[in-house]
């Protein structure tokens, strides 16, 4: 396992220690804090969300644009308030994956992404509004897609 310093490298180089979910991820209201580490250091391609609470709790979380470059999550303005003062670029998206093998098989959950506001440190999943985004897109299906673009 990396080491705290590393770990906290995770959402970008200014930002250090755990993110607070104060409404918790849906199913797991009661733990509120988290510790994102990259896999890849000073990547935020894919992380592994430590919960501080419960060290047999922890959830993959990948960059949404880095699968699907056209995802565009929209939510309320008063949603992003709730996290705390910030400009569109102190946000950082994530989707929750559920690993498979083969790798392909695994599925994100585009449609109930993390927003984490890098200034205070809080974040919150919400439910998007977006019917084109589901619970379950296969990563084999969405690094299909971006194989097709290039």
């Amino acid at each position: 396992m990396e080491s705290k310093k590393q770990a906290e490298s995770t959402l970008s180089c200014e930002d250090e220690g755990t993110v607070s979910f104060e409404e918790g991820l849906f199913g797991f209201e009661k733990y509120k804090k988290f510790l994102p580490i990259p896999v890849e250091e000073d990547s935020d391609a894919v992380l592994t969300l430590l919960s501080m609470e419960d060290k047999d709790l922890a959830f993959i979380i990948m960059n949404p644009f880095l699968l699907n470059a056209d995802y565009h999550p929209e939510v309320r303005a008063e949603e992003l308030l709730s996290l705390g003062e910030a400009e569109e670029a102190d946000y950082s998206w994530y989707v929750i994956c559920t690993a498979h093998q083969p790798p392909e098989e695994s599925t994100v959950n585009m449609k109930c992404p993390i927003v984490v506001n890098t200034r205070s440190r809080k974040a919150k999943q919400v439910i998007l509004e977006n019917e084109g985004y589901t619970f379950r897109h296969r990563l084999g299906d969405l690094t299909q897609k971006e194989k097709q673009i290039c």
